[in-house]
C-alpha cells in the first residue's frame, strides 16, 4: 500500500497559538476549515471556550457546568476556511498582551439527519478521521439510542447539556459502559447505568439512560464522539509504575495532542501538545477542567511512537488513567485511511 502525508487541505487535527489583539482577529494557518473549535487563555486564568458547526457560534465550557452562550460581539464569531476569527476584548478569547492556544477538529460541515437511533439527531461526521458531533434533543428514555455517523465503533464521547446546567459526562471504551468521568471535575470514576445504559456504543449508535445530563427530556444535547484510526489517533489506558523513570505508552505514533486523566483518584484533565512545547521534555500542561493558564512541570516526553513519563507524580504516573491522543505528521494509505508513520 501506497502512503502519502496528509497535507493541510485534508488534515483533521491541528493546534494553532495565537495572540491577542482587543479587536477583529482573523486566525489563519489552522490547514483547514475547523468544525470544533477549543480556546484557551494560556496568559491567565479564563474560561474554557469550545464552538462547533453543528451548534454554531455558541460557546459552552469544558471547566463549567454552565449551558452553551451567544458569543455576541466577544469571543469566536465564525469558522473559517482556514482557521476561525475572534473579536472584542475578552480575556477568555482575544486580550492584547495575552497569548492563546486553540485546538481544532475537522468533521464535516454544519451536519445532517440522521436517524439511525431511537432519537433522532443531527450529525457532522469525518469517517476517515473518526470524529463526529452529534446534536439531539434528550427524552429522558433509558435505552434510547442516537446515531453518531462514524461507520465503526467510537472509543470515547464526550456528552454536554447544552440547554441547561450540568456536568460533562465521558465515556471511555477502556472503562465499560457502566462507568462514567466528568470533563469539568477532577472526580474519580463514577458507577452508573444510568448514563450509558450499560450498553457498549456500536458502529451506528450510542445508548443513553434517563439521566438528566445525557438525556435530559426536552432538553439540547451536544456529544463529541471519537473513533480509533491506526496511526492518528489513540484512546486507551494504562496503569503507571510509581517511578521517576515512568510508564511508557505506546500509542503507534508520535503524539501532537493528548489528554490525560485519573481513574483511580481524584486528580485533574491534563492537557499537552506539540505547539506549546516544541521539545522534550513537554513541560506546559493546561487543565481542561480549571480556569488556570499554562502550567508548568516536567512531566513526560513525546516519542516517536507514543509517551514516556519522566515523574512519579499520582497526577501522571501512580494510579489508573486513561487518556485520548492524535498524531504529529501522520500518514494516510490510499484506501484515505490514517496509517502508522514508517
Amino acid at each position: 500500500m501506497a502512503y502519502t502525508t496528509i497535507n493541510k487541505s485534508t488534515d483533521y487535527f491541528n493546534t494553532k497559538l495565537y495572540a491577542g489583539n482587543n479587536g477583529t482577529n482573523a486566525i489563519t494557518g489552522v490547514g483547514f476549515q475547523p468544525d470544533f473549535n477549543w480556546i484557551k487563555d494560556r496568559t491567565s486564568t479564563g474560561e474554557h471556550l469550545l464552538v462547533d458547526a453543528v451548534r454554531g457560534m455558541y460557546n459552552i465550557r469544558s471547566n463549567s457546568t454552565a449551558a452553551e452562550s451567544a458569543n455576541g460581539s466577544i469571543h469566536q464569531q465564525s469558522l473559517d476556511s482556514d482557521g476561525f476569527t475572534v473579536a472584542g476584548s475578552a480575556g477568555n478569547s482575544n486580550a492584547s498582551g495575552r497569548n492563546y492556544a486553540s485546538w481544532n477538529w475537522k468533521a464535516n460541515g454544519a451536519g445532517s439527519s440522521n436517524t439511525d437511533g431511537s432519537i433522532t439527531s443531527t450529525v457532522s461526521a469525518n469517517t476517515t478521521s473518526g470524529f463526529s458531533i452529534v446534536k439531539w434533543t434528550g427524552n429522558s428514555t433509558s435505552g434510547a439510542t442516537v446515531g453518531h455517523g462514524l461507520g465503526v465503533v467510537p472509543k470515547m464521547i464526550i456528552v454536554k447539556t447544552t440547554a441547561r446546567t450540568g456536568n460533562w459526562v465521558t465515556y471511555h471504551h477502556t472503562l465499560g459502559a457502566t462507568k462514567y468521568l466528568e470533563l469539568n471535575n477532577t472526580g474519580a470514576l463514577g458507577t452508573s447505568t444510568a448514563a450509558w445504559n450499560d450498553t457498549a456504543p456500536t458502529s451506528s449508535v450510542f445508548s443513553l439512560g434517563s439521566w438528566s445530563n445525557t438525556n435530559d427530556n426536552g432538553y439540547g444535547m451536544i456529544a463529541y464522539c471519537f473513533a480509533e484510526k491506526t496511526g492518528y489517533s489513540k484512546f486507551g489506558s494504562y496503569v503507571g509504575n510509581n517511578n521517576a523513570d515512568g510508564t511508557f505508552v505506546y500509542t503507534g505514533f508520535k503524539p501532537a495532542w493528548i489528554m490525560i486523566k485519573q481513574t483511580s483518584d481524584t486528580n485533574q484533565w491534563f492537557i499537552f501538545d506539540n505547539k506549546r512545547n516544541t521539545f522534550n521534555p513537554e513541560t506546559l500542561y493546561i487543565q481542561a477542567n480549571t480556569s488556570d493558564g499554562d502550567n508548568a512541570f516536567t512531566s513526560l516526553d513525546f516519542t516517536s511512537n507514543g509517551f514516556k513519563f519522566l515523574t512519579s507524580n499520582a497526577a501522571f504516573n501512580n494510579g489508573s488513567y486513561i487518556y485520548m491522543a492524535f498524531a504529529e505528521a501522520p500518514l494516510v494509505g490510499s484506501n484515505n485511511v490514517p496509517c502508522t508513520a514508517r
